[in-house]
């Protein structure tokens, strides 16, 4: 589940116009406090997910631009041949200022615009870099489409390597990502066919599916050098048109690829006061595949341990027994290093675990609300 706020920056004159957009990587000056200025109001003419639908390869692997918010979401833990371990995140975020294709008929017009998160961590040298980039939806600059795949932002990307492949490539000034994925299960609907309610009232909801165990090869550099390195990454894709509840003012996402097939996905709603709004859940992945929905009467999540960020004083969880005891699960799961905090245009918590116990595994997990509210955040 994926709710991440999309923050767009507008210039103002006779009505909402979009500006001219190119890539940009802020700075923590810009990233700390850039609101969006869109009202409530906005969401008038997207379309919403009411209703289950057929999800459709390969057209739903592209855009929907008649919904307002959509993100590819790339997260994976790999590891080298002397046993170094890293994690990464890459992930692209679509925000739609107005809903469907732009009127004008030019490669160059656009009603959209996008972000992209990147991150590695490198366990064993005991550092963690993010950057952020922002781009309007441009032939050049950044989109998305369906066949062949592709979703980019400038350098970054994911795009379509063969038969079912996709090759993951994005860098810094630091830091760099080349890999090559295959899947090796069928894709994952959840909630209700893929239909995923996200709150009370009619629309509340995303269209959201997984590939949760992509088999990658390829290449990271840090500081340290260049690293062949193969691993496991989940790809998450969803899109809506819809918010936080009422009264929820976070998120703690959970998922985790474990040693006997098996996949994870768990989500909890936080509320005020830290206990868990009704619609959390998530799904079970059995090693052939097939899937059942997660209700939050299965499992038990308590927090062991945890972290305060000596950037932002925010205090977040770090530390975890994680159990589902009808399934035989029962772990105890800690990051791969604490500070895995994102101090861009929102600030959160996402980073990659590993997990011990009745099985073994890893995966990667989110935390968002921690260094203020989400509620009413898109």
């Amino acid at each position: 589940m994926r709710l991440i706020i999309i923050i767009v920056v507008l210039v103002i004159a006779s009505g909402v116009a979009l500006a001219r957009w190119s890539r940009v990587e802020p700075d923590m000056a810009f990233s700390a406090q850039v609101e969006d200025v869109l009202l409530p109001e906005d969401d008038a003419g997207f379309a919403r997910a009411r209703q289950v639908i057929p999800i459709r390869f390969p057209q739903d692997l592209g855009q929907h631009p008649e919904y307002k918010l959509e993100w590819w979401y790339y997260t994976g833990n790999l590891v080298d041949r002397r046993g170094q371990r890293f994690g990464f995140q890459l992930t692209f975020f679509r925000r739609g200022l107005a809903p469907g294709l732009p009127d004008r008929p030019s490669a160059w017009a656009t009603r959209q615009i996008y972000f992209a998160h990147f991150t590695i961590t490198d366990a064993a040298g005991e550092q963690f870099y993010f950057r952020e980039r922002f781009s309007r939806g441009s032939p050049g600059l950044a989109g998305a489409q369906a066949e062949p795949y592709r979703v980019w932002l400038d350098d970054w990307q994911a795009v379509s390597a063969g038969p079912e492949q996709v090759r993951l490539k994005a860098q810094t000034e630091e830091v760099a990502l080349d890999l090559r994925l295959t899947p090796r299960k069928p894709v994952v609907l959840h909630g209700d066919q893929g239909l995923s309610k996200k709150g009370e009232g009619e629309g509340n909801a995303s269209y959201y599916y997984s590939f949760t165990r992509n088999e990658a090869v390829g290449t990271v550099t840090t500081p340290r050098g260049r690293f062949d390195v193969t691993g496991l990454v989940w790809k998450d894709h969803e899109w809506s048109t819809s918010g936080l509840g009422a009264g929820v003012v976070g998120w703690d996402w959970f998922s985790l690829q474990l040693d006997d097939g098996r996949e994870v996905m768990y989500f909890i709603l936080r509320q005020a006061d830290n206990s868990p709004a009704p619609l959390s859940g998530g799904t079970l992945v059995e090693a052939n595949g097939t899937t059942r929905e997660l209700s939050p009467k299965e499992v038990s999540i308590k927090v062991l341990n945890r972290w305060t960020s000596p950037h932002t004083g925010a205090v977040y969880p770090a530390e975890w027994q994680f159990t589902i005891p009808g399934e035989g699960i029962d772990l105890h799961i800690r990051p791969l290093a604490a500070d895995q905090e994102l101090r861009v245009s929102t600030v959160y918590w996402e980073g990659a675990v590993q997990a011990e116990g009745t099985r073994q595994g890893y995966g990667y997990i989110e935390l968002t609300g921690y260094a203020g509210s989400m509620e009413g955040r898109m």
